[in-house]
């Protein structure tokens, strides 16, 4: 019976460092300003998810600052990117892969209202 235990603890204690190992899926800022909002929707359906910047420690995004991004599965999205001058664009057919980065930068950003 303890060696069960022994076992059972080993195996839970792997799975947490395998698990520590992964950064999950991250965001690179590359745009020239701070992002203030950033939502994602499958490719297509403008089905807003939460506002992922309220991830961050001070709920922003700054310029080269990566953010963790939570709740989404890989696949293809839509990003609706805010900025604090209220400024909102669009950025469609981002490829998201399961612990990885993905950036958007100046020249992705469409459909903008300012």
């Amino acid at each position: 019976m303890r060696w069960m235990l022994a076992l059972v603890a080993l195996l839970s204690a792997g799975g947490e460092l395998a698990a520590q190992g992964k950064k999950g899926i991250r965001l690179w800022n590359l745009t020239s300003a701070t992002i203030s909002g950033f939502e994602l929707s499958p490719a297509g359906k403008d089905a807003w998810g939460p506002n992922q910047t309220l991830n961050d420690k001070d709920k922003e995004v700054d310029h080269d600052e990566r953010l963790r991004i939570t709740g989404v599965e890989p696949g293809r999205y839509d990003a609706k990117v805010s900025y604090r001058d209220a400024r909102q664009c669009v950025v469609r057919g981002i490829e998201i892969k399961a612990d990885a980065v993905f950036s958007i930068a100046d020249k992705d950003l469409k459909d903008c209202n300012k």
